[in-house]
């Protein structure tokens, strides 16, 4: 794929205090508890977390497949907190691509690969759709294998083939963010280093990538983690160094190894050193 063809200008994301509900078995079940997030234009992030910790809800919200509840989201220029279902769609059609759980879940498995990519394309407004590369150099971009491929149907391709095809899919509209819902899940190493290696060069053309993982090692490959847990951000990743975060309401999730020996409820000590750095003691002593 030349420059001219994948070149773009990624965007930036900014969650303030994203909250999202929903009903399960006749209860509400709060997904996102006061999400802060802020991603800059052509950044690559990891979402990492359990399941069930909201990550993916999260994905969704910025995909403008789900409506905040409460909160401010912002995508480029997109207010997603206050746009209509229509504002949604078009920006999903223009702005963002997005690759969810499941390569297959992305495909029609009786269109070939390049149909497939051109199938997508057909949402772009016609205005957009004369300046799109054409498939074969989308599909180059991830890394598929043009030659002998082109004419396969999915069926007809390996678990890492089809897991690029998904992301040239999500790219088909030449998208200034891809959200990636674990794309490297059920893959061998070979092909999951094939996919990360084309999310890094998805990366490279200039656009914003975020991708879901519950594996801390492909989360690393990014650069940049983030890890969801109840519902917010509980701790970053950055250049191997992992730090928590604190809440714009003041409360810092600790990281599982101290939660080992100081398990909810336990009262902390906050120590306030000279040298600014903060002790937490817990408080040991009986009848409290």
């Amino acid at each position: 794929m030349t420059a001219t063809a994948t070149a773009t200008s990624g965007i930036g994301v900014t969650c303030r205090g994203v909250v999202y509900i929903y009903r399960l078995e006749g209860y509400h079940v709060v997904a996102l508890s006061g999400v802060d997030l802020d991603i800059a234009p052509g950044e690559a992030v990891a979402m990492l977390g359990p399941s069930g910790s909201g990550k993916s809800t999260l994905l969704s919200v910025l995909a403008g497949l789900l409506p905040p509840a409460a909160g401010r989201v912002v995508v480029g220029e997109h207010d997603l907190a206050r746009a209509s279902a229509g504002q949604r769609r078009r920006y999903r059609a223009t702005e963002v691509g997005v690759a969810l759980q499941g390569a297959d879940r992305n495909l029609l498995p009786y269109l070939t690969a390049e149909q497939n990519v051109r199938f997508a394309q057909r949402a772009v407004p016609a205005d957009r759709r004369r300046d799109l590369p054409p498939p074969p150099e989308v599909l180059a971009l991830v890394g598929f294998p043009v030659r002998g491929r082109l004419r396969r149907c999915p069926a007809g391709l390996s678990a890492g083939e089809r897991q690029r095809l998904a992301l040239a899919v999500a790219l088909a509209n030449r998208p200034r963010l891809l959200l990636a819902d674990e794309p490297t899940t059920r893959l061998d190493q070979t092909a999951r280093d094939e996919v990360l290696a084309a999310l890094a060069s998805v990366q490279d053309a200039g656009c914003t990538v975020v991708m879901v993982t519950h594996d801390p090692a492909v989360g690393a490959r990014l650069g940049r983690t983030v890890t969801i847990r109840d519902g917010r951000v509980g701790a970053e990743g950055r250049r191997g160094e992992d730090y928590a975060v604190v809440g714009r309401d003041g409360t810092v999730q600790l990281p599982q190894e101290a939660l080992a020996s100081t398990p909810p409820g336990t009262l902390l000590r906050v120590h306030p050193e000279p040298d600014g750095t903060i002790r937490l003691a817990p408080d040991r002593r009986e009848g409290r």
